[in-house]
């Protein structure tokens, strides 16, 4: 046997019979998900005659219909949100599930600190580090009032516009 049918037969896996998956998912996989597949979404519901100023805060993992299974063992993992279906028009995003955290309790006491223990390797930091720092102003009630609203929905402008500049504080 030459040396690179046997290096390639050592780092294979085959598709049949082969490892199977973990069934407890580990931190380091759940980081590497998330920089892939996830998202730190924030909304902002401007105020009108009947209601207050809103913020809603999102924590998501989008993957195809087929790894459904997966997003099931995240939620498990996490042990909190759900699992939905993702109703969507573009031909290369139908048949998507979503794992979704919603709840203000949840994000606080399991995606915040798990987040805070694990620290995420792409540019999706950037997008966690002002998640986490709006997601406290308002657990803070700081987006009652008009300049905490303001502040919010600043720090929500620089999500998602790149790489984030570790020597640069955030506004």
């Amino acid at each position: 046997m030459n040396l690179k049918k046997r290096s390639q037969q050592i780092h294979s896996t085959p598709l049949s019979g082969g490892r199977e998956k973990p069934n407890r998912l580990s931190d380091d996989y759940i980081v590497g998900l998330t920089d892939g597949e996830g998202c730190f979404y924030v909304a902002t519901r401007v105020p009108n005659r009947t209601h207050k100023s809103r913020v809603e805060m999102h924590f998501f993992i989008k993957l195809r219909e087929d790894e459904l299974p997966l997003l099931k063992k995240v939620q498990k993992f996490f042990d909190c949100g759900g699992v939905y279906y993702q109703k969507e028009y573009r031909a290369n995003q139908k048949n998507c599930y979503r794992f979704g955290v919603t709840a203000q309790k949840d994000l606080h006491e399991k995606i915040i600190p798990f987040f805070d223990k694990n620290q995420l390797h792409s540019k999706k930091l950037k997008n966690y580090l002002l998640f986490r720092r709006i997601a406290l102003m308002v657990k803070n009630g700081e987006h009652k009032s008009n300049e905490g609203y303001k502040k919010i929905r600043q720090l929500k402008s620089q999500m998602n516009r790149g790489s984030l500049d570790a020597g640069k504080p955030l506004v």
